[in-house]
């Protein structure tokens, strides 16, 4: 099975393509992106060289799965998902923030932590926290949306409303529709005997309205830990198991590469890739409880993504 890596399509009505890191996203005459999730992989804010099979099958399933099963909270952008490897939408005006939601003082809130900070984007954090522990209410830290190349950077409330970056009424609305689906993203991890931990919601606006949009609680965006043995590991200090992208960065960071200058990209065996695949694919299942249903590529698979678009259009 070779990895998708590219896509050059060319559709009826498209005005434009951005290839992103990990997705090629088409403008169709300003009402509707083609949404392709490829097989690229990143880590660190690199590509890395090879891609992996099924990655960009099981992020799009999961998110179209949570899409499907938040629609009640808020509209969202899907409009249908024609294959597996694609979802079709709403053409939504970002806002230019990203709305981060923690259960858990973990990853960069935790570093920060340790290091004496205790406001993290004007929220403040209890005193005599602990690694991985569960704070008494989720609590939202926004990031600025980059622009390409940049990093994401912290910003609070009260800098997003003073920048007009949204109104007082949308900001009240985005942080509820945040908790709200953090809320339900936790029942679902649970019922599945995972802990949704952190992850991040973007939102845009679509004839006045503020939709949901890009991916929803897949590994890529979101953090979890297995339920099972979370207490005792937090009761020793020891690192939880966790279900997210982070094997990646760890066996890029076993291999001396953390996206500085002058570093290089271990080489991806074929070994290497075969088993972040079969990472994905065990995600996917633990975070569905489905089975995954690998779609091989009978003939080719530029050819059944560009028909099934097509036929959705």
């Amino acid at each position: 099975m070779k990895a998708l890596t590219k896509t050059d399509f060319n559709f009826p009505g498209q005005k434009s393509v951005y290839h992103g890191k990990v997705r090629d996203v088409y403008n169709i005459k300003d009402e509707k992106l083609v949404m392709v999730a490829t097989d690229r992989i990143s880590a660190f804010d690199v590509i890395l060289p090879k891609g992996i099979p099924f990655k960009g099958q099981v992020l799009n399933q999961i998110a179209a799965k949570f899409l499907d099963a938040t629609t009640d909270i808020c509209p969202n952008w899907k409009l249908s998902s024609p294959d597996p490897m694609v979802t079709v939408g709403v053409m939504c005006e970002g806002f230019p923030v990203e709305m981060i939601v923690r259960g858990y003082l973990c990853g960069s809130a935790w570093r920060a932590y340790k290091s004496g900070v205790r406001e993290i984007c004007g929220v403040k954090l209890p005193e005599g926290m602990r690694e991985n522990e569960k704070f008494p209410t989720p609590i939202i830290t926004p990031t600025t949306k980059a622009e390409i190349g940049e990093h994401d950077a912290d910003i609070s409330k009260e800098e997003i409303l003073a920048k007009g970056l949204a109104t007082p009424e949308e900001y009240a609305l985005l942080e509820k529709y945040t908790l709200a689906l953090f809320q339900r993203g936790t029942e679902i991890a649970a019922k599945r005997g995972l802990i949704l931990v952190d992850t991040k919601y973007e939102f845009g606006k679509h004839d006045g309205v503020i939709y949901l949009m890009d991916e929803i609680h897949t590994p890529d965006s979101s953090r979890y830990f297995y339920a099972d043995g979370y207490q005792e590991k937090f009761d020793k200090g020891e690192p939880q198991k966790q279900l997210s992208k982070e094997f990646v960065r760890e066996w890029l960071m076993d291999n001396g590469f953390q996206g500085k200058a002058g570093q290089q990209v271990p080489e991806m065996t074929d070994e290497i890739v075969a088993s972040i695949s079969d990472r994905y694919i065990e995600l996917y299942e633990h975070i569905t409880g489905e089975q995954f249903l690998k779609e091989e590529a009978v003939g080719d698979v530029l050819e059944r993504i560009e028909k099934n678009v097509l036929k959705a259009l």
